[in-house]
């Protein structure tokens, strides 16, 4: 069977106790914990996981049964929009070339959202190379999908209430009351990135996230909102690189750097989330920084 990544973002960054307690949840059922963080400002946690197809649902499964036990959204609140306490689950192959080996990632990504509707009640929305060939590209895309948070006269919730087309996958037409949605999907690559600026002005950070995401004209494969960090008394430029062949890690932050500098503004410091391949490093210049913080590398590290 090939190896997978996949990355469970909960909506959790405050309890450290409970972090420990998915990370042991999931290593007992076979998967390899690479990685994990929490934010407070964002209220979210991030755990990289690897594995082979079986282990890997079974860890997912036992990550969902403490989260939906622990994790209540209606006390929930942070930055980082947000559908559920599982909030999104990608799959991402390891194992060879991604495009010829997609397929795995899809089949578990599909068998797992199956199993979560049926066992935890919770509607599962499929995204990217995960989601039917049927469906509009709304529905694909990951940010379409979280568009208002779940809760709202934009929200999904509303849109899972109102429009045929936004039936979940799998699961209730109605959000769980306390677990609310999840997004479940398989996908290339992904580098989550943050900037943090020297100021505490929103706007300034907002401005940069528009010049910068592809949505609003600026880079390709880029996604990016300007957020407040108010345990630190600064603003954040997040990015999400969705495919570093299109726009490379040094090039985005080169751009928020840019961008800032215009407007008076230096960087504070970055942060990577997660883990990232070794060929996005390529031509990054804090690359020594990261050298650790690599996928290979951790895998090679669990061996």
């Amino acid at each position: 069977m090939a190896l997978l990544e996949c990355i469970p973002n909960l909506s959790e960054g405050h309890r450290v106790a409970l972090l420990d307690r998915l990370g042991t949840a999931v290593r007992e059922r076979g998967a390899r914990v690479l990685d994990a963080s929490q934010d407070a400002d964002h209220h979210r946690a991030v755990l990289t996981l690897a594995g082979r197809e079986d282990p890997l649902q079974e860890a997912l499964l036992a990550l969902f049964a403490v989260a939906v036990d622990t994790i209540d959204l209606r006390h929930h609140t942070g930055v980082h929009p947000r559908i559920g306490a599982v909030d999104v689950v990608p799959f991402v192959p390891l194992d060879g070339d991604p495009e010829t080996s997609m397929p795995t990632a899809v089949t578990a990504a599909r068998r797992l959202g199956q199993e979560v509707a049926e066992r935890f009640g919770i509607p599962v929305f499929l995204y990217g190379e995960a989601a039917p060939e049927d469906v509009s590209p709304a529905r694909r895309d990951l940010a379409r999908i979280r568009r208002g948070g779940l809760h709202g006269p934009d929200s999904l919730a509303h849109r899972m209430l109102t429009d045929p087309a936004w039936r979940p996958d799998w699961g209730p037409p109605e959000p769980h009351p306390t677990a609310g949605c999840v997004a479940i999907g398989a996908r290339f690559f992904l580098i989550a990135f943050n900037v943090q600026l020297q100021t505490d002005n929103l706007d300034i950070a907002q401005h940069i996230a528009r010049r910068v995401r592809e949505s609003s004209g600026g880079l390709p494969a880029v996604k990016a909102l300007g957020v407040p960090l108010a345990s630190r008394g600064r603003v954040q430029v997040s990015m999400n690189l969705v495919d570093f062949r299109r726009t490379s890690l040094q090039q985005a932050v080169a751009t928020v750097t840019r961008e800032a500098k215009a407007l008076g503004v230096q960087v504070a410091d970055t942060e990577l989330i997660g883990l990232v391949p070794e060929a996005a490093l390529e031509g990054y210049e804090g690359a020594a920084e990261l050298a650790d913080r690599t996928i290979e590398g951790r895998l090679r590290a669990a061996r």
